[in-house]
């Protein structure tokens, strides 16, 4: 999950590197966005889905939700060859496919889950190696922003402060070379000299930036791009080492998928360490297990009978219904006046700060007597909604 300005700055990167302008670098740039357009088609999807049957749903998640189809390797390869069927421009082309695979790739390499490989298969997965906030993803991509921003600024004219005392930017090139010995304020006032000598330093340095990028083009966005993806191979390859390491002092197979980057250098783990707890770890790169806790598999409050049936009841309705966050079930099970309450979380929400993968919470009412039941969802800090039927069956 990398910013959208990042994302942007990684089809800037790319048309710069492949020598691209005008009309083709724009279209560049949208295509580094067009994965997240989904959030429209996810909208639609919202209106309509209650509509139709469990299947139907199920299979038009899989094309309009966020992080599905427009986030799969084919659909970077459809949009590639619609773009090389109408220009016949290879490297336009390349570019374009680039602009979607690096997109892809970056989210694919944090935290979120996606289908990379639908329709071929619909198994979600993430490799979850990189902490979403990683500077490196976030801000290097940034660097041909900065320099689009110094070159506009250097196109500009000089500063002037309206009626309001507001300032704005004209003329900077007049600043710059000293045409001007004393500066309107656009109400009366004027610039002072220092004040002169200050900006001409400033907007010296965007020419300097952008003269140095100017001159070095090519090479250097391509060694930008070099390194993003140089760091999105280096996490995934040492997880694969921690991973082995925390398995074995643990003696037992810990979860690559289900791994998760809490912070610069450090994961929390789990597994099922018995019929009724997991084992949480907390995972430094440096210091390998700093903490370790359990958490309860199924917890009951009171005397209800058959506690665990109705668990297991919510359980299997979970597992029919897209998409699925919790990977670590644990279950809360209460009742009054009849009703069956099921509470359905992740067993590491409690110790994730600020993480919005972890905190969706399921809660199933059953009718003791009819047998029937409602569900209703709660995450990212929203309100309580109901769900259709149609989500589990």
């Amino acid at each position: 999950m990398v910013n959208t300005l990042s994302h942007l700055g990684v089809g800037l990167l790319l048309s710069y590197a492949l020598g691209l302008r005008g009309r083709k670098r724009l279209v560049l740039l949208f295509l580094s966005l067009l994965p997240d357009l989904d959030y429209f088609t996810y909208s639609i999807f919202t209106l309509i889905s209650g509509s139709v049957s469990h299947e139907a749903r199920n299979q038009l998640f899989y094309l309009f939700g966020h992080r599905e189809l427009t986030h799969s390797i084919l659909f970077a390869f459809l949009v590639a060859f619609l773009i090389w069927v109408k220009t016949r421009d290879r490297r336009f082309t390349f570019g374009g496919f680039q602009a979607l695979f690096l997109h892809i790739l970056l989210d694919y390499t944090t935290s979120a889950k996606m289908r990379p490989f639908y329709p071929f298969s619909t198994d979600e997965s993430a490799l979850r190696a990189i902490y979403p906030f990683d500077p490196i993803l976030n801000f290097l991509p940034l660097l041909p922003l900065f320099i689009v921003a110094a070159e506009f600024i250097k196109n500009r004219k000089p500063l002037s402060v309206n009626s309001r005392g507001e300032l704005s930017i004209k003329y900077v090139n007049k600043w710059v070379t000293g045409e001007r010995d004393s500066w309107s304020t656009g109400n009366g006032g004027l610039w002072s000299t220092k004040d002169k000598d200050t900006w001409s330093r400033k907007l010296n340095g965007l020419n300097r930036l952008y003269g140095f990028a100017n001159r070095n083009e090519r090479k250097l966005y391509a060694s930008v791009i070099l390194i993003l993806l140089v760091w999105t191979a280096v996490f995934p390859i040492t997880k694969i080492f921690l991973i082995r390491q925390v398995s074995d002092s643990e003696g037992t197979e810990i979860s690559y998928r289900n791994t998760y980057p809490i912070s610069i250098g450090k994961f929390l783990a789990a597994y099922s360490h018995s019929d009724t707890h997991y084992k949480l770890l907390e995972v430094s790169y440096w210091s390998g297990i700093e903490k370790s806790f359990y958490v309860e598999k199924v917890s009951v409050s009171g005397d209800v009978p058959d506690a665990l049936v109705y668990a297991e009841r919510a359980g299997k309705l979970y597992s029919t219904s897209v998409p699925r966050a919790i990977d670590y079930p644990v279950y809360s099970v209460s009742e009054e006046n009849g009703l069956v309450t099921v509470t359905l979380s992740d067993a590491r929400n409690p110790y994730v700060d600020k993480w919005p993968y972890f905190d969706t919470v399921y809660r199933f009412v059953f009718d003791m007597e009819g047998g029937e039941y409602e569900v209703y969802e709660s995450h990212y800090g929203r309100a309580e909604k109901k769900l259709d039927k149609n989500y589990f069956e």
